[in-house]
């Protein structure tokens, strides 16, 4: 059990929660606009990243506090405390507090493995290649923390290159070539994350059953060369191009993640919704599996069980259990979560306000 507490201070519709004595399984139960996804992504932001919604600091405090909240969890080994807020007086910024010591948000990975599929993703494969990417991100982050940092770098010299190529004049070539190095060489790293992180998904999906959820293939789409030099050489060679176009055009900013289902070697977004959603669903289990052990993990399933049916519900929980992870779950009712029995603890959640059972 990774968090065996969490306590939230203004967040959202939460003025004042407190969860203790929490369980493998977490289910949390009420009404649509209760407040359980709430917990979720309070949950989301003890990892590196903006959280399961993408939201702004500022749009996470509750109405009616002073414009600041407070998110903080014990994790079991270690009695580890992890926290992140902001303050009234800079409501925009959050700051991160690991064992009471302030520390980079990208430190939250160490700690933590923090997985989550929601309905928002449901049309992940029909979205545009952005969307896929901040998912692959997130597998990848599980795996290696330091990937945070690596974007972080990456995403600075990219700015930092577009600026150059849309400013007055022509850029200073020597400038350029420094820049262009810093790129390359994060860009390198960063793609031998993703490479290695579909080559891992994919022998952890060869290991899961055919059925009953849909077994995807993954395959990289790379937006531009892997190999640091050979990155560097296509960015140096693209500059007249790119600053026609007023910004970058090579590198893995611009990667995709390939989904096709593999029985019927269709694209996912040619697919129908349940196999997109079944496909989503085997490589979440699939990452499950293969981070296991490395990080205490958490999976949190936002309405998860709400379309399956109970031989699908069954299996998931099952497999779940295998994983080994603390799974968080919401949804409306309790009977589909009834074949967890006493492996799972109950949070009724109302207006807010959370009590156990």
């Amino acid at each position: 059990m990774p968090l065996t507490r969490l306590t939230l201070r203004d967040f959202r519709n939460h003025a004042a929660t407190r969860l203790e004595e929490t369980g493998r399984f977490n289910v949390l139960i009420g009404e649509n606009g209760a407040g359980k996804t709430n917990v979720l992504e309070a949950i989301s932001l003890l990892s590196p990243g903006r959280g399961l919604r993408r939201a702004q600091p500022a749009e996470m405090a509750g109405r009616g506090g002073d414009g600041s909240f407070a998110v903080a969890a014990e994790l079991e080994h270690g009695d580890v405390s992890l926290a992140t807020a902001t303050s009234p007086a800079a409501p925009g910024r959050r700051t991160v507090r690991i064992n009471g010591a302030d520390g980079p948000a990208a430190r939250l990975g160490e700690w933590l493995s923090i997985t989550w599929l929601t309905p928002a993703m449901d049309r992940l494969f029909a979205e545009g290649a952005g969307a896929r990417r901040r998912f692959l991100d997130r597998l990848v982050l599980a795996v290696e923390p330091g990937h945070a940092r690596t974007a972080s770098r990456y995403e600075t010299a990219l700015r930092e290159r577009n600026r150059l190529l849309e400013g007055p004049g022509e850029p200073d070539p020597l400038w350029l070539d420094g820049i262009e190095a810093g790129l390359a060489e994060a860009g390198a790293d960063m793609a031998r994350a993703r490479t290695g992180l579909i080559a891992g998904l994919a022998g952890a999906l060869a290991d899961l059953p055919e059925a009953p959820f849909a077994r995807p293939a993954l395959a990289y789409m790379a937006g531009g060369p892997a190999d640091r030099d050979a990155l560097q050489a296509a960015l140096r060679e693209g500059r007249r191009r790119d600053r026609a176009a007023g910004r970058t055009l090579t590198g893995p900013h611009r990667d995709d993640l390939g989904v096709t289902l593999a029985a019927k070697a269709a694209p996912a977004a040619d697919c129908s919704t349940g196999e997109q959603k079944a496909m989503l669903i085997s490589i979440v289990l699939a990452h499950a599996a293969l981070t296991a052990g490395a990080r205490p993990q958490v999976l949190l399933l936002d309405e998860i069980a709400a379309h399956l049916d109970p031989l699908r519900r069954a299996a998931l929980y099952e497999r779940l259990d295998e994983a080994g992870a603390q799974v968080w779950m919401t949804g409306t009712e309790l009977a589909p979560f009834e074949p967890l029995g006493t492996d799972a603890a109950v949070w009724r959640v109302a207006d807010g306000a959370v009590v156990r059972g």
